[in-house]
């Protein structure tokens, strides 16, 4: 008997502030630019692509391209989604986030 499987979608779980950021978190500390424009986009569909395309200031579809898995946004469509999505980056040292 063949197992069943369902496909996961994890904007079902970011039904929360802290979980978009322990989820933004997670991908950073990857590092993989990848992951962290797919992790993007999981966040901008979690809260409506739509409107985080319209604060962030690009079209819709822009969106979609820059945080797919092939996409690479520039800093400024970044920040805009970041700004978007009431998110900011921090930065600490390497050494005291060990």
């Amino acid at each position: 008997m063949a197992i069943e499987t369902t496909k996961w979608d994890p904007t079902e779980f970011l039904t929360s502030e802290e979980a978009i950021a322990a989820y933004l978190e997670a991908a950073f500390e990857d590092g993989d630019p990848a992951v962290i424009a797919v992790v993007l986009g999981n966040i901008a569909r979690a809260k409506g692509m739509t409107n985080v395309a319209k604060e962030a200031g690009i079209t819709r579809e822009a969106l979609y391209k820059a945080l797919s898995d092939k996409g690479d946004p520039k800093l400024s469509t970044l920040l805009g989604v970041l700004k978007a999505l009431g998110l900011r980056v921090t930065v600490v040292s390497a050494n005291e986030a060990a």
